[in-house]
């Protein structure tokens, strides 16, 4: 890939995620209450799954029985992950929990369970100065937790 090629990947990629994440938690929040949120999710999973047969057209393979092949535990893992992100999501705001507050309490709570992960199985290293964006992220949720 071409280093222009790699650089808008890179930008890309987390732009993308962004945008969709911030899609995605107010279209969670904007999910009728007085909808079984099972049904809700099967909708969601079979459109998810129609829409990603058409990524094909931007990343296409010539075999995809080989391709399931390659793949381990992780897309099961993954699976019972993205399940519970949807099911725990919709039930918390089904219980109130404000849109802006959950989403950020949520990823800072699942980013900091991360970093010893990061560090002892994938062996990354962090720096004094991540060490302190750790804190401010600590004294971040007890900002938005105070006076509850």
């Amino acid at each position: 890939m071409s280093k222009a090629g790699s650089m808008f990947l890179f930008y890309f990629s987390i732009v993308l995620a962004i945008a969709s994440s911030a899609l995605y938690h107010f279209v969670a929040k904007s999910t009728p209450a007085n909808v079984n949120f099972t049904v809700s999710l099967l909708v969601t999973y079979g459109v998810a799954f129609v829409a990603t047969l058409f990524t094909f057209v931007f990343f296409p393979t010539q075999n995809v029985m080989a391709e399931l092949k390659l793949l381990n535990w992780a897309s099961f893992g993954l699976a019972a992950a993205v399940m519970g992100i949807e099911f725990g999501y919709l039930l918390m705001y089904r219980a109130g929990w404000n849109l802006g507050i959950a989403a950020v309490l949520v990823t800072v709570l699942a980013s900091l369970i991360l970093v010893p992960v990061a560090i002892f199985v994938f062996k990354d290293k962090i720096s004094w100065i991540n060490i302190a964006g750790i804190l401010v992220c600590l004294l971040g949720l007890v900002m938005l937790n105070w006076n509850r």
